[in-house]
């Protein structure tokens, strides 16, 4: 099953999580109270629940001491802003069977939830993503192009598996930010710029196209 319930009573970070999700396939439901989501886990079968431990009222440890008082044997995947030794302690003693600490990147956190369920997506076995003469090896995480392999760093695979999953589409400086740098990324920042160069001397120089005040599109 792949029906994720996220538990976060940020705006900001919800969406980020939610639309990543939702762009590997996966079915995602978002509350934002300790209260909702035991209320839907009495409902409905979920596959895996992300749980911000700083809800406001019931906090996610009072969730989970309830939920797995329950017999309620979801997987758990706690998000903190403290990263403590003892509140790690405590998010596994409670009953999280994962624990990331915020700022997180998106990649991190769907390695992290691939371990747990797998996405329609996953269940296809795709390996590969592919665009004209782009070949992109998930498994591997190296790029062909007309039949020359080329390594990736872990920021160039995540920015060209994005433009290759949006194929013709136009993505915004901010799109890229937050999908490759997270949440937390500064928007000021040129950095986007510096790794579409990266991947244009690897890809070719009119592989990825500037449009003009909107963003970058992959041909």
């Amino acid at each position: 099953m792949s029906n994720i319930l996220v538990v976060e009573d940020s705006e900001r970070i919800a969406s980020f999580v939610v639309k990543g999700l939702q762009s590997h396939g996966y079915a995602v439901t978002h509350v934002k109270s300790g209260e909702e989501a035991l209320k839907l886990l009495q409902a409905a079968e979920f596959g895996l629940m992300i749980l911000d431990i700083g809800l406001p009222g019931m906090d996610g440890f009072a969730v989970l001491e309830q939920l797995r008082g329950t017999g309620n044997d979801v997987p758990v995947l706690v998000l903190t802003a403290r990263d403590s030794v003892d509140d790690t302690v405590a998010s596994f003693e409670g009953g999280a069977d994962d624990y990331m600490s915020k700022p997180f990147s998106f990649e991190e956190l769907l390695a992290r939830v691939r371990r747990r369920i797998s996405s329609p997506q996953d269940a296809v076995s795709e390996t590969t993503l592919s665009h004209d003469q782009i070949e992109l090896d998930l498994r591997t995480r190296r790029v062909k192009v007309q039949d020359v392999e080329y390594d990736l760093t872990a920021r160039e695979f995540t920015m060209l598996e994005f433009f290759l999953r949006h194929a013709g589409q136009v993505l915004s400086r901010e799109q890229i930010l937050s999908r490759v740098w997270g949440y937390d990324h500064d928007p000021g920042s040129n950095v986007v710029d510096v790794y579409i160069r990266y991947l244009r001397q690897k890809l070719g120089a009119d592989s990825i196209q500037t449009v003009r005040g909107m963003g970058y599109r992959l041909g």
